[in-house]
């Protein structure tokens, strides 16, 4: 029983950030019901079955959307619903007879989250994309990977953009929605578009610029510029990564690797000892193992972390005594969060098989098993 428990999703299956949202919901207790296709598409790279981790602890009903009767099914769903999400171009929820106008006449109280890329409207709302597009018009994209002049950035992919600014903005979005609809009884569409989260999610790195400190150049703000901010390679070809903004714990950095006493070291806000004290951190750090590195300053008050693979990072003494990563049948996964004190829900729910429930979800609405076998087939 999660925190959740008791809220009613209908998911209109997709792919990437609204599935992800599904998954924290369903993380948290809530009974999702994914509506997929009968079958899957022929030739879907991307169709992972069994191993599609954000399916997790979802119901699984197949349906053919372009069939009356399976639309007239999911609309039942949806009368008991609290919440539908769907992450479908604008226009095609409309075109299935499934838009909000439809779902919120049955059902007023009803939250309807929208996931895109560009948004519900303006000029770009019906152009195809993904994350790195969707960060990149954003301004999100602008800071990331490399600081060294003319290396084109790149950002961990999904994160940022389907992740960061899509998923847990409509996770957010319809919870928000659900709390006001039980206040009020007035149900709402929440437009959750990636350009809009991304962009959201600038506003720290804003405030640094309306200060001075991170202006609109790469390489030159003091979070993507400094020797004591970044990522450096060591003698094996493995990375680790340090961050001692604040000044006591640069002094114990600088302590650590024995700089303490070298005045080049003595200006950590100067712009202009960057570059070079950053060549001499990389020369340091490049002459042993990443192990050395985890041995030195690994717990330390230096800011300081080795960059793992999710495998390594499962192996790590923090992660596996926290319980982050674990395997279920056969899959590495990431553990649901946050937690929660008095509702814990620590153990991710199953991988349903596509149209798993079906049978169950239909009869819950009261289906008839002849109507049940037609729309299952």
């Amino acid at each position: 029983m999660g925190v959740l428990s008791g809220i009613r999703i209908i998911e209109i299956a997709g792919i990437g950030p609204a599935p992800f949202c599904g998954m924290l919901l369903a993380d948290m207790g809530a009974e999702v019901i994914l509506v997929e296709r009968g079958a899957a598409k022929a030739g879907d790279a991307i169709d992972l079955g069994d191993k599609l981790i954000v399916n997790r602890g979802k119901k699984s009903v197949a349906l053919d959307l372009k069939d009356p009767q399976a639309v007239a099914a999911i609309l039942k769903l949806i009368d008991s619903a609290d919440a539908v999400i769907e992450g479908m171009r604008p226009g095609v929820m409309e075109r299935l007879g499934l838009g909000p106008d439809v779902c919120l006449a049955r059902n007023p109280s009803l939250v309807y989250g929208r996931m895109t890329g560009w948004g519900q409207d303006g000029p770009l709302a019906l152009a195809a994309g993904h994350d790195l597009n969707y960060i990149a018009l954003s301004g999100a994209l602008w800071f990331s990977g490399s600081h060294q002049p003319g290396i084109p950035p790149m950002a961990p992919p999904t994160l940022v953009g389907y992740i960061g600014g899509g998923a847990l903005y409509l996770a957010m979005g319809v919870l928000a929605g659900i709390l006001n609809a039980r206040s009020n009884g007035q149900g709402q569409v929440i437009d959750a578009a990636i350009v809009d989260g991304s962009a959201n999610m600038m506003n720290l790195l804003l405030s640094l610029h309306a200060s001075g400190k991170q202006p609109f150049e790469r390489g030159q703000g003091i979070l993507d510029g400094p020797h004591w901010y970044g990522s450096y390679t060591c003698a094996d070809g493995k990375f680790i990564t340090i961050g001692a903004l604040e000044l006591q714990f640069y002094a114990l950095l600088l302590t650590k690797l024995g700089l303490a006493d070298e005045p080049d070291f003595q200006r950590p806000y100067d712009p202009r000892t960057w570059a070079a004290l950053r060549v001499r951190l990389t020369q340091i750090f490049i002459a042993q193992p990443r192990q050395h590195w985890i041995d030195l300053l690994e717990g330390s008050d230096a800011c300081f972390a080795p960059v793992l693979t999710p495998a390594e990072a499962m192996q790590h003494s923090h992660i596996a005594a926290r319980g982050i990563y674990a395997e279920r049948d056969g899959v590495l996964q990431a553990a649901p969060a946050p937690r929660f004190s008095a509702s814990p829900c620590d153990v991710p729910g199953a991988i349903p098989a596509r149209g798993e429930h079906g049978d169950e979800v239909l009869r819950n609405i009261g289906l008839s098993a002849a109507d049940i076998d037609a729309l299952l087939g």
